[in-house]
């Protein structure tokens, strides 16, 4: 990366909402690319099924998310601002949450969570997000794609897959939409458009 774009980098706010397998990847990524402020959001804590596709260790076991992504973040680049909010994000408080935030990552599981956070974070600020949809399992990775649905709206997925019964989330495919979806946050950060 030459000066400008690090410059740039060190300078934007990226939000995240929910750490979980997309969120704690994604945050993961942005700073190692060196992202200068990150704003979390979760209430949940590491539990011991987390830890196949979720950026956590045993050691994290019983903590709050935020709490473990900000340990594991300051042990990568210790640079990185960290606003954490150990809240239950909704469409009430999600704006106020991400105020700060030049762009927004939406990384929840459930499809009405990910649905209202979507609508609110549209329709009452002037912000890009970055959705994931369809990546459970252990599908091709090849299919996991970057979508621009709408002039603010960004879809990371293969738009189809959903867990079968009897399957179970796997890191692989979670891991390649995270990534997926921060590298759209840095492109829209410094400029490029998709």
């Amino acid at each position: 990366m030459d000066r400008d774009i690090n410059g740039i980098l060190k300078d934007a706010v990226a939000g995240i909402a929910g750490i979980g397998g997309l969120g704690s990847n994604a945050a993961v990524a942005l700073a190692r690319m060196g992202i200068g402020r990150l704003v979390l959001a979760d209430y949940d804590i590491v539990d011991e099924s987390n830890l196949n596709r979720q950026h956590y260790m045993i050691r994290h076991l019983g903590m709050k998310k935020v709490h473990a992504i900000k340990q594991i973040i300051g042990e990568i680049n210790p640079q990185v601002h960290i606003e954490s909010h150990d809240i239950y994000v909704d469409g009430c408080n999600a704006p106020e949450i991400f105020k700060d935030a030049d762009i927004v990552i939406e990384a929840f599981d459930v499809a009405s969570c990910k649905a209202e956070f979507v609508n609110s974070i549209l329709g009452n600020t002037g912000k890009k997000v970055i959705a994931a949809s369809g990546l459970a399992g252990y599908g091709p990775a090849n299919s996991i794609v970057t979508r621009r649905v709408t002039e603010r709206l960004y879809i990371v997925g293969d738009g189809v897959s959903g867990l079968s019964e009897g399957e179970k989330l796997l890191a692989s495919r979670v891991a390649i939409a995270a990534n997926h979806q921060a590298n759209l946050a840095v492109r829209l950060l410094i400029g490029e458009e998709i």
